[in-house]
């Protein structure tokens, strides 16, 4: 099997840059090769496709969220239907994630790729249309469905297109860098539509991007070949349902801002008995399938494994940073949709900044030193975070604190995606990628489970303590308050409420980072020339 992605040297005459191979080993039943020149204007123009892709992807998790309150007075939605509008989604994006990796190993990574993004794009323009609740619920699990093939084979798509070194190195900057950052932007993106057009752009907006996308990817990215083998169906359907029920149930599982455990309730623990079922399932079909739709060589690596379970802790504490941040300078600081975009736009781009350094170090240091500098500066940068307070500034409560974190992440993202991926074999590069995705997914419900769970709590409980407090006192005052002034007391304690309980969630997440730094020195080992020098693509698994 040759390390050269396929086509490179078709790719190479029609752009007049030669390529040229240097066997470096032997593998039984195959040479493998290094690729040492490549045509760095198509390398380029494929990067800039996969990282709109990416970007594309990454802000519908944000866009969305700033254009709710206008969704929910267009279409009529209650509070409880309106989170379908986010969990349809989710649940189909984190559900079918396993399927799309695979997908493209065995029908090819460049074809699954744009089908996911035509799909995504048209599932936008039917959401934008939307004139009912079910019309536009059923556009945003189409939506899911066309993200989760686009997203794994994307990551895919840059391990068999840039040779390992500095190439790849800077790719992973980038396109961890718009995974990352990609959030931030969809808050300023959504509250720019939203406030000066209509929250339907939310969605149309993705129509231009993904055609534009689909149109170029046959021109600059190569098409991996088909391969031998059937979908693993069983598996496809019990890992699909199982992480679909696990996302859900983790969903609603979190405390409600009333102070109520949603933990007991019955579709919770069903959900989550279910998944639990459903994955143990999924566990013993892999193990005995010829055609596993999630080969357990994968896994065998614990480099590889352990990067997972630090996009997990990841997913879990910026999730649930980024939701009760958001929530917090809104309703605290009164900051409108528009301006928490724009203050959130310095973390995005501290996140480019350290991305880009953190690919250029990572061929000198490795990635271990960088993903433990990372690890401890998010954790830091979210500490800091609970310091803030209702009386506290934009610089010192919110500014200084994302900027800490953004250089964490920055730092942590590139290494782990090569990682993820290095000395993955090429038939298994799609479901590779789609695991660290489906770190991230489900991270990202547990965090808001979790945070939101301690947090709300941590609301009810000050707020209990406040209104007992001036029960106590109103009996002894002698002088009554007004209504007006009864009225700022009560907003004020909201307030103190929400600050209280929030920072306890923020502490939650920076110990969640911690455990990310502890993973990462116990499981991570690969070396500098792991990173450099040999595509992982022609080595074997594990």
């Amino acid at each position: 099997m040759s390390a050269t992605p396929p086509d490179t040297g078709q790719q190479a005459a029609l752009n007049g840059a030669p390529a040229r191979e240097v066997s470096i080993a032997a593998v039984p039943h195959a040479a493998v090769s290094l690729r040492t020149e490549a045509p760095p204007r198509r390398l380029g123009l494929a990067l800039a496709v996969i990282a709109t892709a990416q970007l594309m992807v990454v802000l519908d998790t944000t866009i969305v969220n700033v254009a709710l309150p206008h969704i929910q007075t267009a279409l009529g939605f209650s509070g409880t239907n309106l989170e379908w509008v986010v969990n349809a989604y989710a649940l189909t994006f984190g559900g079918l994630l396993l399927l799309g990796g695979r997908s493209g190993d065995l029908l090819g990574r460049r074809r699954v790729f744009i089908a996911g993004i035509l799909l995504f794009s048209l599932a936008s323009l039917l959401g934008g249309f939307a004139t009912s609740q079910a019309w536009l619920l059923t556009a945003r699990v189409v939506q899911g469905a066309g993200g989760a093939f686009a997203a794994p084979t994307a990551l895919a798509l840059i391990a068999v297109t840039f040779p390992e070194g500095p190439p790849r190195n800077r790719a992973m900057g980038v396109y961890s860098g718009m995974s990352v950052a990609g959030g931030a932007v969809g808050l300023l993106a959504g509250g720019l539509l939203v406030t000066y057009l209509s929250w339907r752009w939310v969605f149309f907006v993705n129509v231009p991007i993904g055609l534009a996308v689909a149109l170029a990817a046959p021109r600059v990215l190569g098409e991996s070949e088909r391969r031998h083998g059937r979908l693993d169906l069983p598996g496809a359907i019990t890992g699909s349902l199982g992480l679909a029920a696990l996302v859900y149930g983790l969903s609603n599982a979190a405390t409600g801002p009333n102070g109520v455990s949603h933990w007991g309730d019955t579709k919770v623990i069903a959900s989550l008995a279910a998944a639990a079922v459903l994955l143990v399932t999924f566990g013993i079909i892999e193990v005995r399938s010829k055609h596993a739709l999630m080969p357990l060589r994968v896994l065998r690596s614990r480099d590889r494994s352990g990067s997972y379970l630090v996009s997990l802790c990841i997913g879990t504490a910026l999730f649930g940073m980024f939701f009760f941040l958001t929530l917090f300078v809104q309703t605290v600081w009164g900051y409108s949709a528009l301006r928490t975009g724009v203050a959130y736009l310095p973390m995005a781009g501290m996140i480019l900044v350290a991305s880009a350094a953190a690919s250029q170090l990572v061929s000198r240091i490795g990635a271990r030193p960088l993903m433990i500098a990372g690890s401890v500066l998010g954790a830091g940068g979210m500490f800091w975070l609970s310091r803030v307070t209702e009386h506290s500034h934009y610089a010192s409560g919110m500014l200084g604190p994302t900027l800490l974190t953004a250089t964490g992440l920055g730092l942590l993202f590139v290494p782990l995606s090569l990682v993820s991926l290095t000395k993955v074999a090429d038939n298994d590069a799609g479901v590779a990628s789609s695991l660290l995705n489906v770190g991230q997914q489900v991270g990202g419900a547990l965090g808001l489970a979790v945070l939101g769970t301690v947090a709300w709590t941590a609301v009810a409980n000050s707020l209990r303590s406040q209104a007992t407090a001036a029960a106590a006192a109103a009996k002894t005052a002698t002088v009554h308050l007004s209504a007006a002034q009864t009225a700022a007391l009560q907003k004020a304690a909201a307030h103190h409420a929400l600050a209280s309980g929030f920072s306890k969630g923020y502490i939650v997440a920076a110990a969640i980072m911690a455990l990310a730094l502890v993973i990462t020195l116990v499981t991570i080992r690969v070396t500098r020339e792991d990173l450099s020098g040999v595509n992982p693509t022609a080595a074997p698994a594990g």
